[in-house]
């Protein structure tokens, strides 16, 4: 499949470049040293399902729109009780673990190697606060970046890919999302964005049915397609 024309690129940022799970298993860890791995697992699981069902609520319009500060800030309430944490301080330091998560090996390099040649959008479903404190931390560099929270709802609501489309100034065709959740292409797709995917660990795979535009093994190998 031929390299598709476009004019600026739009990132996913939490799991595509950044590691989400790893900053909150880091927090819980922290929330109760004593815990083994089987214990994390299990209440990072117990963050991550009531974060994903809350932001399909608000899509469906059977939640008002609250933003990603305030799902971290239940999420860390109900691991600390699982946990059997009652210090607020504890509760509230855990809940901005979703701030600070390490970046993927290639990522700082891989968006300095495409913004020679490219604008950078990232387009996060982390709250305006939250999206400039996860960028410094993990030293991310945009052109522009862009936060759900301006759409009052969550990726993969059309409307929140509508804001890229919007700041840049450029028909959706002209647009590359690039995301390691198939989910997340989808989304764009359906919008008219032009799609390319990045396998990460803790990504969502395409299924046989996704005809995603470009498939990248890194940022690298992404870079050196688009600079052919």
């Amino acid at each position: 499949m031929p390299e598709p024309e476009i004019d600026a690129l739009v990132f996913d940022v939490l799991g595509t470049l950044v590691d989400e799970p790893a900053g909150i298993r880091a927090g819980i860890r922290a929330l109760d040293p004593a815990l083994d791995e089987a214990g994390v697992e299990r209440l990072l699981s117990l963050w991550q399902q009531h974060v994903e069902c809350e932001q399909r609520r608000v899509r469906a319009g059977d939640r008002s729109y609250l933003s990603s500060d305030l799902l971290d800030r239940e999420a860390a309430q109900l691991v600390a009780e699982a946990a059997g944490a009652e210090d607020p301080a504890a509760v509230a330091t855990l809940a901005r673990s979703g701030r600070r998560l390490p970046p993927w090996p290639d990522t700082a390099a891989g968006l300095a190697r495409l913004a020679e040649r490219f604008p950078l959008i990232g387009l996060s479903n982390a709250s305006r606060t939250a999206l400039l404190d996860l960028n410094a931390h993990a030293g991310l560099r945009w052109h522009q970046a862009l936060s759900a929270e301006d759409a009052r709802s969550y990726k993969p609501d059309p409307a929140v890919y509508q804001l890229a489309v919007a700041a840049s100034g450029r028909p959706p065709e002209r647009l590359l999302m690039v995301a390691a959740h198939a989910w997340d292409l989808r989304g764009a797709q359906e919008l008219g964005l032009r799609t390319a995917y990045v396998p990460r660990p803790v990504g969502d795979p395409p299924t046989a049915a996704d005809r995603f535009d470009l498939h990248a093994d890194d940022l690298a190998d992404l870079a050196g397609r688009l600079g052919k």
